[in-house]
């Protein structure tokens, strides 16, 4: 079912067909790194660093956008999933899929006040290792509105995900939480200390001309993190409306929030009460507070704001990632949505579909101190290069046109389905027409023997253009490729092409140039001299790690059939990978 098929193709210079074609518009901008998708809304960001990769979730405003019609203003009513995307290089990313909340929360518990499932809003998340199970744990909250805060747990930070409770983790019941009525308890966020002791933030609103709304709470966690460790206390943030987060720096809590509107006209007593010279903060940016007793209210010291005002409502999370911080925040579709409005391509009444966006930070660990951020639309730097000689789901780019993501497991014939409800775990694939294109940033063909083959692995009839720029001009090979299912479509690029593909760092363009429906799974190059592509194993070393298509780890109770990734060490200590055929 699986072959390898070997195409040898011409390399092509720009034809007249060629430089008439339309390619999908470019809304995100050229070297433009933020936002972090060219084509998914999303917002609310929370992270985690795990195994040399960054995961950002946040939350699904594209689910609203596509109910609404691509029109009308974001009621957040449709968002009932969580987006997933990761990187570990701060520019190129990999879309995941969607965690399908309203699925796995589908069994909760109702109560007088609370009619169970709704919604999924603004996720915090963080994982730990599990010395009694031996198993890394991950926990993802997130809010159901304004009723409370809902966990859920996996083993892998794209899942598989469960419900560990039949309700609401925190509630207008819960201890020391806001009342019905009054404050909202939504906008968690959660870090784990050095003790790997729990807490979670959250709380929400009140009085916006309220100096103190009296709405911050932060609760201790059970070993378990799935359920609450006594009663809440108040943080005494001034200014306080939402967008909780918490992080654990040099042995302090380190609680972020977005500021309200009300009048500044009391900063000055407060500065006096509390021997601080900080400015007061405006309205809508992010701000931050220290303590080292975060159950004693008195101990919380307000520091700064370090993230500037947005248009609308703010919310942000501090990350650190291969030793460096981050401010990952959403703006109010400044970029995409402005462009796509320009364009005719999204009705003129759409308005606050969100885009999560990243710019570099720097924090005082001694001191807990983080600087103000610069927030623009070049991004994050690129802290790597992109390795071609390995394979690259084609879910991984900085940008891309006219691409839609859909579920190669659940796939039928003539059957259109919308990605954003399937579960992140689940094996993706790029959906591709005529003119679609993606990009990927500074891919490292090396010095010496440089790449003598591509492949793709693809299914459908189309031609693909490698570019190393966005118009035709930059083409520097063509594959064509036919096949009803996903196949390796290897090109064998000519000796006067070799060059081209040697001693060079590109910015790669992949785009259809023929074909209805391309369907793209990943693509590599092979180094010149390199034997021919591993042909597939029906056995495993024992050594070795599983993956699925998606870089999801397998755990050996995981049942899974087909084709998956082995990662193995040899006799010498090298790493390999290579492609299993499992039929458990």
């Amino acid at each position: 079912m699986y072959k390898t098929l070997f195409l040898t193709a011409a390399m092509m210079a720009a034809s007249i067909q060629m430089n008439a074609q339309t390619l999908a518009k470019d809304y995100k901008g050229s070297g433009n790194n933020n936002p972090i998708s060219a084509n998914v809304f999303c917002a609310d960001p929370t992270a985690l660093e795990y195994n040399g990769r960054l995961y950002v979730y946040g939350s699904n405003d594209h689910q609203e956008f596509l109910a609404n019609n691509k029109k009308g203003d974001n009621t957040y009513g449709n968002i009932k999933s969580i987006v997933v995307f990761s990187t570990d290089d701060m520019v190129n990313w990999t879309f995941h899929g969607t965690i399908d909340t309203k699925k796995l929360c589908a069994g909760w518990q109702p109560s007088a006040w609370y009619k169970g499932y709704g919604v999924s809003w603004a996720p915090s998340v963080t994982w730990r290792h599990n010395d009694t199970t031996g198993k890394d744990e991950f926990f993802l909250y997130f809010c159901n509105s304004s009723h409370g805060v809902g966990v859920l747990k996996a083993e892998s930070p794209i899942g598989p995900w469960t419900s560990p409770n039949k309700e609401l983790m925190v509630t207008y019941d819960t201890p020391g939480a806001n009342k019905q009525g009054t404050n909202a308890n939504f906008d968690p966020g959660v870090t784990i200390d050095d003790n790997g002791v729990g807490w979670l933030s959250f709380g929400g609103l009140g009085p916006s001309e309220k100096f103190f709304p009296e709405a911050a709470r932060i609760v201790k966690l059970k070993p378990s993190m799935t359920a609450v460790d006594g009663s809440a206390v108040k943080i005494p943030a001034p200014y306080h409306f939402e967008a909780n987060e918490l992080n654990y720096i040099g042995g302090k809590y380190v609680y972020t929030y977005c500021s309200n509107w009300a009048s500044r006209n009391d900063w000055s007593t407060y500065q006096t009460e509390h021997n601080i010279t900080t400015s007061a903060p405006g309205g809508g940016t992010m701000c931050y507070m220290v303590s080292d007793d975060p159950l004693n209210p008195d101990s919380w010291v307000y520091k700064d704001y370090y993230g500037p005002g947005v248009a609308g409502n703010n919310h942000s999370h501090l990350q650190k990632f291969q030793g460096k911080y981050y401010h990952i925040y959403h703006n109010h579709g400044s970029v995409l949505l402005d462009a796509m409005k320009k364009d005719g391509a999204v009705d003129a009444s759409a308005g606050d579909y969100r885009s999560i966006c990243v710019n570099k930070t720097t924090v005082n660990e001694s001191t807990a101190t983080v600087n103000l951020v610069t927030l623009n639309q070049e991004g994050a730097a690129q802290i790597k290069n992109v390795n071609p000689y390995m394979w690259q789901q084609a879910e991984t780019m900085a940008t891309c046109g006219g691409v839609n993501y859909e579920d190669m497991t659940n796939i039928k014939k003539n059957t259109k389905i919308s990605t954003l409800g399937n579960d992140a775990s689940e094996n993706m694939q790029v959906k591709m027409k005529v003119g679609s294109w993606i990009n990927v940033r500074k891919v490292d063909f090396g010095t010496t023997t440089g790449a003598d083959r591509f492949v793709l692995r693809a299914k459908g009839t189309g031609k693909l253009d490698v570019r190393t720029s966005f118009n035709a001009k930059g083409t520097i090979a063509t594959i064509e490729f036919s096949s009803t299912d996903f196949e390796d479509h290897v090109l064998e690029i000519p000796a006067e092409k070799l060059a081209k593909f040697k001693n060079v760092k590109s910015n790669l363009y992949f785009v259809v140039t023929e074909g209805e429906d391309v369907y793209v799974d990943a693509w590599k190059f092979l180094e010149t001299g390199s034997t021919a592509i591993q042909e597939l194993s029906n056995s495993t070393s024992s050594n070795s790690q599983l993956y699925d298509l998606s870089g999801r780890r397998l755990s050996g109770a995981q049942q899974h059939r087909g084709i998956v990734i082995e990662q193995y060490t040899d006799e010498n200590g090298v790493k390999h990978s290579r492609k299993v055929v499992t039929g458990k």
